[in-house]
């Protein structure tokens, strides 16, 4: 292959990666593919998972396609189904379409497909190529990745820390750490995340909607997920009294009272009961019960205790630091309760730096 013929193939690849992330945050259970088909050095089809994970990415861009997909390359971000769910293979559907080529980013972990698909597209005689930008869609699949090898999400931990390394003022009050662009920016990371978690004490201080507050972003903003282990949420609070508008789970210990149970569920809250460790909710089952519902991927906003538990166990797999050039004081909250941020970021990679108007954006990755 030529490097024309190299650098054709990653420019197509990478509009597919671009197609499949306006999928993120929509598509749970099932992954945020892109594809793209190209014939004759012309995009004649491209495709992307649909809401609720159907159509995929594969059968939009053959449908719009049509019949100038005969002939046609095929590049995908992850490995075409070969299982039947609630709809046929996307194999069959490229085999019948008769695509002669397909370059796949990723083979797909799902023991249901796991090099499954490939073979049957190699088997009706179509080349296929595996591995070009594969870094990337590891990244942009990682939640689908986690949920089939860990069954749980991929845990993202958003926080904000002052320019003398505080979270909050005194007294748990919390304090406008950042300015308008990183909030913006913050808005819209929410919508490309399925769930996002806060812990009680950030619902009584805050009083959050954890929603996407950007013009036309309302629908696109995820499922929130509260820890309150007695089930002591007022439902007054936003997260509650909007509950028809936007859904929230509530994830309590095993021994909470189950009539406030029932009192959150008439009011359209789910409830999910986990084991308590050591006094608190147990966190590996907390995300064992968001996986088993679908959710791919988890934002963890906080506050402190919430942040602290999940870097202690161990279970961040990627952190967002916003550093406002704003100073609280030596009274204030810490951002990791009894932990130092480096606990948090000594575990993970500097993958990215930016600056967001006065503020500055520090993205950290595992491995």
């Amino acid at each position: 292959m030529n490097e024309s013929q190299d650098q054709t193939d990653l420019r197509y690849m990478r509009l597919a990666l671009d197609l499949g992330r306006r999928g993120l945050g929509q598509t749970w259970p099932n992954p945020a593919v892109g594809a793209v088909l190209v014939k004759d050095g012309v995009i004649v089809g491209r495709g992307w998972t649909q809401k609720g994970g159907r159509p995929h990415a594969e059968t939009e861009a053959l449908g719009r396609a049509k019949r100038a997909a005969r002939g046609a390359t095929l590049y995908v971000t992850l490995e075409p189904c070969s299982h039947e769910g609630q709809t046929p293979p996307c194999a069959d559907a490229v085999i019948r379409a008769g695509i002669a080529r397909v370059v796949s980013a990723l083979e797909d972990p799902n023991p249901e497909v796991a090099g499954q698909g490939h073979a049957r597209l190699r088997d009706k005689g179509i080349q296929v190529d595996v591995g070009l930008c594969a870094d990337e869609a590891r990244r942009a699949h990682a939640g689908h990745i986690a949920r089939i090898t860990k069954a749980r999400p991929h845990v993202l931990l958003k926080t904000a820390v002052s320019a003398d390394g505080k979270a909050g003022f005194a007294g748990r009050k919390p304090a406008p750490i950042t300015g308008e662009i990183a909030r913006e920016r913050m808005f819209a990371m929410r919508a490309q995340y399925d769930a996002i978690l806060v812990g009680l004490g950030t619902v009584l201080s805050d009083n959050p909607q954890l929603t996407c507050r950007l013009p036309g972003m309302d629908e696109r903003s995820p499922i929130r997920v509260v820890l309150d282990a007695q089930l002591r949420v007022p439902l007054s609070f936003g997260v509650i009294s909007t509950v028809r508008e936007r859904p929230t789970w509530v994830v309590c210990s095993e021994k909470a009272s189950p009539v406030a149970e029932e009192i959150l569920q008439d009011k359209g809250v789910r409830v999910f009961r986990v084991p308590e460790q050591d006094g608190k909710l147990d966190l590996p089952d907390v995300l064992k019960a968001l996986a088993g519902e679908g959710i791919t991927r988890l934002m963890v906003e906080g506050g402190p205790r919430v942040a602290a538990s999940f870097a202690a166990a161990d279970l961040v797999d990627e952190a967002v630091l916003l550093h406002g050039a704003m100073t609280i004081g030596r009274e204030g909250v810490d951002p990791l309760e009894g932990m130092t941020l480096e606990a948090l970021t000594g575990s993970l990679r500097q993958v990215e730096e930016e600056q967001l108007g006065p503020d500055r954006l520090v993205r950290y990755v595992r491995g």
